[in-house]
């Protein structure tokens, strides 16, 4: 774990080498090493994810999608039938 930090941070020192760029670095090796060890233990969400509901919004999306097919359909077939009568 405190490997690819060191190795992310040595590679971000290489391609930076003023002394701004090297506090830069340092700090995000730092991040890259605390949000590992974050992660590690897991965090628990349920208690904001629980208090929203997203029904209404998928099915607003999905409402959305399906006048955009309707669209593409009435559109393909518009040209469908341009080309029957072209072709005649």
């Amino acid at each position: 774990m405190f490997k690819f930090a060191k190795k992310a941070l040595n590679r971000v020192g290489d391609v930076i080498d003023n002394k701004t760029g090297k506090v830069v670095g340092a700090v995000a090796g730092a991040v890259a090493v605390a949000s590992t060890n974050t992660y590690a233990v897991g965090i628990d969400l349920s208690t904001l994810t629980a208090a929203v509901d997203f029904s209404t919004v998928i099915t607003a999306i999905l409402a959305v999608a399906a006048i955009m097919v309707g669209v593409y359909v009435a559109w393909k077939a518009a040209k469908m039938v341009i080309a029957a009568v072209k072709g005649l």
